[in-house]
């Protein structure tokens, strides 16, 4: 566990916790989540060792020479504007089960996504500012202004260049049918990449509504850090590792207690502080 003030919360466990949230003294929760909270759902993680970014085939991307040394470099780069303005096919390559996963709703949300309903339907919670691009937060029933998706979200899709919105079940079929599978999962995948190009501008560059690295975040996440954050009276930080920015500096931004639920202890850069 981890507080900003640890008198608020007595003790400091999971006991408190659930005490101080079951208190008048707590009105105002909002959580900031990342993958850790969809590992349950069997959603594949990109980040951590023996993820998807880990064990990324660059081989068999279709892509440059130029690009393939970039993505043996640092694997990430299949996620970076720059390359996905050039060359679509790395970015739905590499993303393609966890596209057609979550637009088909393979996987189903967590214990932890029903606790934001849970705290939306005792009238606590403010916002949650996921990290994860997989949409779980909107299968529970939370009404879509109570949800930030920070880096972007599967379930919606739309042009790159044009910014035409495009309807996201016709999407994944065009997937399934034009991107082929490097992770050798999908016996009808075709053999080689086409391309998906926009309805409006023609332009190879339709793609689910994440964010690029290299890209802005939404104008949502500024606009709701600036006016929920001061009058917080709980941030539960779950499932991540406080590594991304700027969204890890929503952990700086309160004045409030923060309860850390985590498998690591993270943070302490943060000002993050743990009971014994």
């Amino acid at each position: 566990m981890a507080a900003s003030r640890p008198a608020a919360i007595s003790p400091a466990d999971a006991s408190g916790v659930a005490k101080f949230i079951a208190s008048e003294a707590c009105k105002r929760v909002a959580l900031l989540t990342g993958a850790g909270v969809s590992v349950a759902a069997g959603i594949p993680d990109f980040r951590s060792p023996g993820g998807m970014y880990a064990t990324l085939p660059s081989g068999r991307i279709t892509c440059s020479e130029r690009e393939r040394a970039m993505f043996k470099q640092e694997p990430m780069y299949v996620v970076d504007k720059g390359v996905f303005t050039n060359n679509a096919f790395p970015y739905l390559e590499v993303r393609r089960p966890f596209i057609l996963g979550s637009i088909q709703r393979k996987w189903k949300p967590t214990v932890a996504h029903w606790f934001a309903r849970l705290l939306h339907e005792h009238g606590k919670l403010v916002s949650v500012y996921t990290q994860n691009i997989d949409g779980l937060d909107y299968h529970v029933g939370l009404p879509d202004e109570y949800i930030v998706p920070v880096h972007g979200s599967i379930g919606r899709v739309q042009c790159e260049a044009c910014g035409a919105l495009h309807d996201a079940a016709e999407f994944a079929k065009k997937v399934e049918t034009n991107i082929k599978d490097i992770y050798d999962m999908d016996p009808n995948a075709p053999a080689e990449s086409t391309e998906i190009p926009c309805d409006k501008c023609r332009k190879p560059q339709v793609k689910p509504s994440t964010v690029l690295f290299g890209s802005s975040l939404p104008a949502l996440f500024f606009d709701k850090t600036e006016r929920e954050l001061p009058s917080l009276d709980l941030l539960i930080i779950a499932g991540t590792s406080l590594q991304v920015s700027p969204a890890n500096g929503v952990a700086a931004q309160v004045d409030c207690p923060r309860v850390l639920v985590n498998r690591d202890a993270v943070g302490q850069d943060l000002g993050l502080r743990f009971a014994d």
